[in-house]
């Protein structure tokens, strides 16, 4: 087995931001690592997200109540949640699974594991930006979550008061203040809870290439390889992959969605689905966003982006090789020009990524017991922009056998494994 030093090479399988990050972590500290993806970096399921990075995205999926929103959300305003008929029957065990995760007790457990992981997010993509040349990719933002009726917008609400109750800048505006901020914003909404202390990536799939770009200068070796299989050796791991097997000490996989496949000999219960989401992007907007919106109707988010202003969300669960459902983008277009009075929709872009998703809205960190070189990085659902640079760094720690500053069995791999039953006492 390899010592846990700087010694041993790392391959880490999928070269997302969460891989990219990671990689970053090890080669810091000194670590060879190659990094295994079939695709250019940071441009399938991390290149089309909002760009919103929230140190203050500390709320999991699942709230008290949610059970009774689920109807709405699969027939009201854009539709924005949608279950692919092929993936139902998996649903059932998944979605029971979610609903258990809403009472408040769980939310507040979870939300402390979230923070821990996206608390830090802005200062290590700094970190990780300086010296590229491209640091103002990252800019100082807010995140305005707008609402249509004024009355839902509540600071009681049990996600915003465990954002206060952490630290973080909250305010409450009314129509007029919510002009100020966001004068292209339509005159429907009515009301927005203002979130503080947040930053935004202008494009995160420039982002990915920078990233990549520094991974480089810093020692990394890119192999463009589709990966099928791994396994176990003597001494390290054998990357099975189309036309060719490579090896590696250690193994990190950053997969996303494709991860499962690659664990269905380690025993692990990884009850992961492929949450889609999709965006539209309006190259010649004729509007500048100031910050993150939120509509919170229609669960999407704007923001302006180097491309034009981009519009993201939904959640479609589905197989995850089937076509993207065309009839999103129009939904998108139209919920779009009913948010933003003057935004002009011609000839949008239309995109679909697969966001890896567990119940509890957290991901899998950490070494697979018995598998000793194995360690686990996805799942981060929606909030892999903001989660990838710290757990990225945490796996890096183990790896190179440091002490972590919090617990991470929270994120452990084995966390959906049935407990042994405890012996009779008698």
């Amino acid at each position: 087995m390899p010592p846990p030093d700087t010694d041993a090479s790392v391959a880490v399988l999928g070269a997302g931001i969460v891989g990219l990050c990671t990689a970053l972590s090890l080669l810091e500290r000194g670590v060879p690592v190659q990094v295994i993806d079939r695709g250019e970096p940071g441009q399938e399921t991390s290149m089309g997200n909002a760009g919103v990075v929230s140190p203050w995205s500390i709320v999991p999926q699942s709230l008290p109540g949610l059970w009774r929103k689920i109807p709405g959300q699969l027939f009201s305003h854009g539709r924005p949640l949608s279950i692919h008929p092929k993936v139902a029957v998996r649903m059932i065990p998944w979605g029971a699974g979610f609903l258990k995760q809403g009472r408040e007790a769980k939310v507040r457990r979870v939300s402390e594991a979230m923070s821990h992981i996206c608390g830090p997010s802005i200062e290590l993509y700094q970190k990780h930006l300086q010296g590229t040349g491209h640091e103002g990719l990252l800019r100082d933002s807010s995140y305005i979550h707008a609402f249509r009726d004024g009355s839902r917008a509540n600071l009681t609400d049990l996600g915003y008061r465990i954002r206060s109750e952490k630290g973080a800048e909250i305010e409450l505006v009314g129509r007029d203040r919510l002009s100020e901020i966001e004068p292209e914003l339509s005159e429907d909404f009515q009301a927005a809870v203002v979130i503080k202390g947040q930053a935004r990536v202008r494009s995160p799939g420039r982002l990915g290439r920078v990233l990549a770009d520094k991974a480089r200068r810093l020692g990394a070796n890119f192999v463009r390889a589709e990966v099928t299989g791994i396994q176990r050796r003597d001494e390290g791991w054998a990357i099975q992959c189309v036309g060719e097997t490579l090896e590696a000490d250690r193994l990190v996989i950053c997969l996303g969605a494709w991860s499962p496949g690659l664990l269905e000999s380690t025993n692990l219960n990884v009850p992961l689905m492929a949450e889609r989401g999709y965006h539209v992007e309006f190259s010649d907007p004729g509007i500048e966003i100031n910050n993150s919106v939120m509509d919170v109707d229609a669960k999407v988010v704007a923001s302006s982006m180097e491309g034009g202003v981009r519009v993201a969300g939904h959640a479609e669960f589905a197989p995850i090789d089937a076509p993207p459902d065309g009839r999103r983008e129009a939904r998108l277009v139209k919920i779009a020009k009913a948010a933003f009075r003057d935004l002009q929709t011609d000839r949008p872009s239309f995109w679909m990524g697969r966001r890896p998703s567990f119940p509890d809205s957290l991901p899998m960190l950490g070494e697979v017991p018995d598998h000793q070189g194995l360690f686990l990085n996805f799942g981060h659902a929606h909030y892999g922009l903001m989660m990838a640079p710290k757990s990225g760094d945490l796996i890096a720690q183990l790896i190179c056998g440091e002490q972590t500053n919090h617990k991470i069995d929270d994120y452990s791999p084995c966390r959906f494994c049935r407990k042994p039953a405890k012996p009779d006492a008698s």
